[in-house]
């Protein structure tokens, strides 16, 4: 048994094709508005939202739609607007990937009630044969030096007995076939505590993030959750400022300035 801390790696984000939106601009005649991005990489999430807002009401500059006489310049207050405005469904276009690792089935048993926006693929301990269990102990947890002793002499006996299994179905053994292997270590999972750690790939759209980041950091979420998402959190400020710029953290609670995005 090894104690882990749950981590979270960013690994993929939203990249725009600038030379497929310039052919548009120029058809619609919207070519100032590219001309004034900041075409960094990490601002490509931020630019598609501004693109696919802006496409809504043909806003790349006044006169464009006869409604339209005053276009905003600058992106963060264009941003903040949709935010303030609820136009989530521009959001949606913008989806992140995150790699969750050492995180519970506690916590992914708790994410996968989260399902719109968002897909799913996690470490399966039908195939995955256990041969430690990786667990994660909050801090009060750690402090209680009788719980610690007896958590980890449970924990060793469960470790061990997943071993005495392998040996004992000889899964180890030449010319075992994987149907087998899978069949066996699909019965193994069953002795390993709800509390091992595990890994998942999680995408999400920022709609969803909003929405996931705001419920299960709240007081009332399960607390590796809360962290996991405090993670997560800070993140998304750093990747996309503007997007998620508005929170306000407050004894780990991440507290939005606009809802129901």
């Amino acid at each position: 048994m090894k104690q882990v801390q749950p981590q979270v790696h960013l690994i993929a984000r939203p990249e725009l094709d600038y030379d497929e939106v310039a052919a548009y601009l120029h058809e619609v005649g919207g070519e100032g508005w590219l001309e004034r991005l900041d075409r960094g990489q990490l601002d490509d999430a931020q630019n598609l939202a501004e693109f696919a807002g802006r496409i809504c009401y043909r806003s790349w500059e006044p006169g464009l739609n006869p409604n339209v006489t005053r276009v905003r310049t600058d992106q963060t207050a264009y941003l903040r607007n949709i935010l303030a405005s609820a136009h989530g469904s521009v959001l949606e276009h913008l989806n992140f990937s995150f790699v969750l690792h050492n995180v519970s089935r506690v916590a992914t048993h708790e994410l996968v009630r989260h399902r719109v926006g968002v897909a799913i693929s996690q470490e399966s301990l039908r195939f995955v044969r256990l041969d430690d269990l990786p667990f994660w102990f909050p801090e009060w947890a750690r402090q209680d030096e009788e719980l610690m002793e007896r958590a980890q002499e449970l924990l060793a006996r469960m470790e061990e007995f997943q071993g005495w299994m392998a040996g004992h179905f000889g899964l180890d053994d030449e010319g075992v076939p994987f149907k087998e292997k899978k069949h066996k270590t699909s019965f193994m999972r069953r002795f390993a505590p709800e509390g091992v750690a595990t890994g998942l790939v999680w995408t999400a759209n920022v709609r969803t993030l909003r929405h996931v980041i705001e419920n299960r950091t709240a007081p009332g979420a399960e607390e590796e959750i809360r962290l996991l998402f405090g993670l997560v959190g800070d993140l998304m400020v750093k990747e996309a400022p503007a997007l998620f710029g508005d929170y306000t953290v407050e004894d780990g609670a991440w507290i939005p300035g606009w809802r129901k995005v």
